[in-house]
């Protein structure tokens, strides 16, 4: 049984994630940073008859949750596989009025718990001497401009290149690092905005937004022997709004 960490998965795409992963026969550690999504997401595996998972409740780009997570791998009987880096914030503002503090949390929680968080699973791996597979999340906001979206989009296209810069690390250990970048995405997050699915269905080549089952069929494609020879690419899964790139109307 292979060991994968997974953050931000207590609803979304993380969660779709770490079913799949538990679908397949793994043991998967999750963290979650809100008590009550924590609780509930636990909840409906156990009720869907998975028991192989650690859920951590803590901050996914903290020192907290890297001091919680390491004895977790390292106590564990099952070989470290991999990690999906997916916990991240979205922060909207106008570039003429955005603020110093939303900047500060989105670099903390984009950019630096990633970094630190791959940092953490790849020194693991190394020292197990095994190959394993890293993935983050970006976003298509890391490819194409996106009207209120400068200090997003910024962190997202700062992933991408993260990731070609650590196949010059990675590699000679065997390690294999890409990124996915979702377009828009039906989650729950997006349902509280009424006119999300309406607006990404009209601008989005295929007619449709992306179900989360699309992102995690990506994901653990990179995660998969499928893909033992990809390492620093960025995957866009967009039903083709990068092509075009309209703003929705809301």
């Amino acid at each position: 049984m292979k060991l994968y960490v997974i953050t931000g998965a207590g609803q979304g795409i993380g969660f779709e994630i770490v079913k799949q992963l538990l679908t397949k026969g793994n043991f998967v550690v999750w963290n979650e940073i809100d008590a009550g999504v924590l609780a509930n997401a636990s909840q409906q595996l156990t009720d869907l008859g998975f028991h192989d998972f650690q859920a951590i409740h803590a901050d996914a780009s903290s020192q907290v949750f890297l001091d919680a997570l390491n004895p977790v791998i390292a106590d564990s009987p099952h070989e470290l596989a991999g990690v999906v880096c997916n916990a991240g914030i979205t922060t909207f503002g106008d570039f003429w009025s955005y603020q110093r503090a939303s900047m500060e949390q989105i670099l903390q929680v984009n950019l630096v718990g990633t970094f630190f968080l791959v940092q953490t699973i790849a020194q693991r791996l190394r020292i197990n001497q095994s190959a394993g597979s890293i993935v983050i999340m970006s976003s298509v906001t890391g490819h194409q401009a996106h009207p209120d979206l400068a200090a997003y989009g910024m962190t997202k296209a700062a992933l991408n290149q993260l990731v070609k810069n650590l196949v010059i690390d990675l590699s000679p250990f065997g390690i294999r690092i890409n990124a996915v970048s979702p377009g828009a995405t039906i989650t729950e997050r997006t349902l509280k905005n009424t006119e999300y699915q309406a607006d990404w269905s009209e601008i989005t080549p295929l007619g449709k937004a992306a179900e989360v089952t699309d992102i995690a069929a990506a994901t653990l494609f990179f995660l998969s022997e499928q893909a033992k020879h990809i390492t620093g690419q960025t995957l866009v899964v967009d039903g083709g709004w990068t092509s075009i790139s309209p703003a929705p109307r809301h």
